[in-house]
């Protein structure tokens, strides 16, 4: 009886450590679908969908909290590449949210002062200055978030709506796939 005793307490003990080097061997550090989920938004920061930033909108997502069409910088084809993901139906943008433009922030530099609030409010550091000194935007970091547009004082900063060329066209959802013919149904017939 004894024995039998210390043979099951050792089989516990051997188990419970097989499972606690299994626990830190195989963790996953957060959500994996939030991770898919976040590398399809555009990565403005810019809160437009009511959340601080696309991870936390991702996170809400992930958990049903949020919808998957809040996002106007992802447009269309964002809310499509969500859908597709997730096994959901595509669903038109949501109230409050509507597609816009891609654009980028212009600064008028002869009436920027140089307050710095505009670089305060960049999510992705798209704006070059100092302060009391002229700012301007890098064009190819901007996201077209437009929260630089509120602080400023003297109203130097506009929207600049990109126009689609050859250089920044993309395919525009749906995209069918295409279905590959059978060798033995395609007959060729000698000429």
């Amino acid at each position: 009886m004894l024995e039998a005793l210390l043979v099951m307490s050792l089989i516990a003990l051997a188990l419970g450590a097989v499972l606690g080097y299994s626990a830190i061997k195989f963790r996953v550090e957060g959500n994996p679908l939030a991770d898919k989920v976040d590398a399809l938004l555009p990565q403005t920061q810019c809160g437009q969908c009511g959340y601080p930033g696309c991870r936390p909108y991702a996170d809400a997502i992930v958990s049903g909290e949020a919808d998957i069409n809040l996002c106007p910088p992802g447009g269309e084809e964002g809310i499509q590449k969500l859908a597709d993901l997730l096994g959901v139906e595509f669903k038109p943008f949501g109230a409050g949210a509507e597609p816009k433009p891609k654009a980028v922030a212009f600064i008028d530099e002869n009436t920027c002062i140089g307050c710095t609030l505009c670089l305060q409010a960049c999510p992705v550091d798209a704006i070059m200055g100092a302060a009391k000194q002229m700012h301007t935007i890098i064009a190819s970091e901007c996201t077209g978030c437009e929260l630089c547009v509120a602080p400023c004082p003297v109203d130097c900063i506009s929207m600049v709506t990109i126009s689609e060329n050859v250089e920044n066209w993309k395919w525009k959802y749906p995209v069918y796939a295409l279905k590959s013919v059978p060798p033995e149904t395609t007959s060729r017939t000698p000429v």
